[in-house]
C-alpha cells in the first residue's frame, strides 16, 4: 500500500480508479458517488453543491488519517491541512480565471483565440470560471449577449474570437519547470442545444497534421505555467492549432489516455510532482474512445448496469432518476484503428441503450 490519498472534486471516479490501480488506498469526496467509485475507494462522501465541498473534505479528514489530497474539477483552489499532490493554490488561481489565462497566453506568445472586439461577430461567450464548456455559446449580435446575461445573471464572462477546427487537447505532466506531453486527444462535444460545447467524450490518440506543433506548444505552456503533476492544454486544431485553455488538474480524458497509451496517469502525476518526467515520449498501443450518454428525456434507470462493466464506467445505482440532459454513464470502444474503436463503441452504446428506455 503506497499511502492513503483523498481525491476531491465534482467528479473523481477516473482519478480514484487510476490511483487504486497503482496501489493507493483511496478515499473520495464526489458529487455523483456512482457504483464503481465504491469499488476503488475505502470511503466516500457525496455532496450536492460545490459550496458543500469544503465541509465534506473536512468530514473525511475527521474520519480518516490521510497522507495526501488530489484536487479535481471544482476543488483546485481549496485550502486543506493535508499535503496537496499537484499544483499549489497560489499557482493554480491564474488558470481558474479564463481572462487571466488569456493574458498568460498572450504574454507567452503562443497562438491563442484572441478576445473579440466590440461589435465583432460571430464570437464565443464563456464564463470566466468553470469547466466542461457547458455555458459556452456562439453569439451573433448584442441581443444574444443580453440573452446569455439574463440566463446567467451575475456571471462574469469574456468574449473570444471564434476559431474553427477540431476540439482537442494535449495531456502533459509537469514538475513546475519542465513538461512532457503524454497523449494528444480529440474532444467530443454535445454539438447541439444549449450545451453544444459541453464535453461528452474523447478519442485517444488524435490524428491530425498539426499534432507535433500542438505537442511543442503544450509543453511550452505546461512548463511555463509553474504547475505540477498532470496538466491539460485545450486546443482548436484547424489549419493551425490555437490554444483555448489550461486545465491544471486531472482531465476527463484520463480513461482514453490510459487505455490507448498503456500507462497509469496517477503514477505519472505522482512522479511529476517529485520531479520525475518520462525520459522518452509515449506511443499509443491502440485507439480508445469514450462517450458520455445523456438522458434524452426524464427517465429512471431501474436496471443494475454493473454487469456491463468494463464496457461502461460511472455506473449509476439502480432506481436512479435522471432529468433530461443529465449525464447517465460513460461508454467505451477500443481497437487497432479509430474505425474499429468507433465500431465497438457504437455496438456498446446500442447495448447500453436497451437499459435506458
Amino acid at each position: 500500500m503506497k499511502g492513503r490519498v483523498l481525491v476531491a472534486g465534482f467528479a473523481t471516479r477516473h482519478v480514484a480508479q487510476s490511483a487504486f490501480r497503482t496501489g493507493y488506498s483511496v478515499y473520495a469526496v464526489d458529487h455523483f458517488c456512482d457504483q464503481d467509485l465504491n469499488w476503488y475507494t475505502k470511503d466516500r462522501i457525496r455532496f450536492d453543491e460545490l459550496d458543500d465541498l469544503p465541509a465534506a473534505i473536512e468530514e473525511m479528514c475527521r474520519r480518516h488519517r490521510l497522507d495526501l489530497i488530489v484536487m479535481t474539477s471544482g476543488a483546485e483552489d481549496l485550502s486543506t491541512d493535508i499535503p496537496i499532490s499537484g499544483t499549489s493554490k497560489e499557482k493554480v488561481t491564474r488558470f481558474l480565471d479564463k481572462l487571466d489565462m488569456q493574458h498568460f497566453f498572450e504574454e507567452l506568445g503562443v497562438p491563442v483565440a484572441g478576445l473579440a472586439k466590440e461589435g465583432e461577430y460571430p464570437a464565443m461567450i464563456k464564463p470566466r470560471r468553470g469547466a466542461g464548456g457547458w455555458r459556452n455559446v456562439i453569439v451573433k449580435n448584442p441581443q444574444e449577449i443580453a440573452a446569455w446575461e439574463n440566463l446567467y445573471p451575475g456571471v462574469q464572462y469574456l468574449i473570444q474570437k471564434v476559431m474553427y477546427g477540431v476540439p482537442s487537447s494535449v495531456c502533459c505532466v509537469a514538475d513546475g519547470i519542465r513538461a512532457r506531453a503524454i497523449a494528444i486527444n480529440e474532444q467530443l462535444l454535445r454539438g447541439e442545444g444549449a450545451s453544444a460545447f459541453g464535453f461528452c467524450g474523447s478519442v485517444t490518440p488524435f490524428d491530425h497534421a498539426r499534432t507535433s506543433g500542438m505537442v511543442a506548444i503544450a509543453e511550452t505552456i505546461a512548463a511555463a505555467s509553474g504547475c505540477s503533476g498532470t496538466v491539460g492544454i485545450d486546443f482548436v486544431a484547424g489549419e493551425e492549432p490555437y490554444v483555448i485553455e489550461v486545465n491544471p488538474r486531472f482531465q476527463a480524458t484520463v480513461d482514453t489516455v490510459e487505455m490507448a497509451m498503456a500507462c497509469n496517469m496517477f503514477q505519472l502525476h505522482m512522479d511529476a510532482c517529485k520531479g520525475i518526467l518520462p525520459d522518452t515520449p509515449l506511443y499509443p498501443a491502440m485507439y480508445a474512445i469514450k462517450r458520455i450518454l445523456f438522458a434524452e428525456k426524464d427517465l429512471r434507470v431501474s436496471s443494475n448496469l454493473k454487469d456491463l462493466f468494463p464496457v461502461i464506467a460511472d455506473i449509476p445505482w439502480p432506481d436512479t432518476f435522471f432529468e433530461e440532459g443529465q449525464a447517465i454513464t460513460s461508454v467505451y470502444g477500443r481497437g487497432k484503428t479509430k474505425e474499429a474503436a468507433q465500431t465497438m463503441l457504437d455496438k456498446n452504446i446500442t447495448t447500453v441503450q436497451q437499459y435506458l428506455r
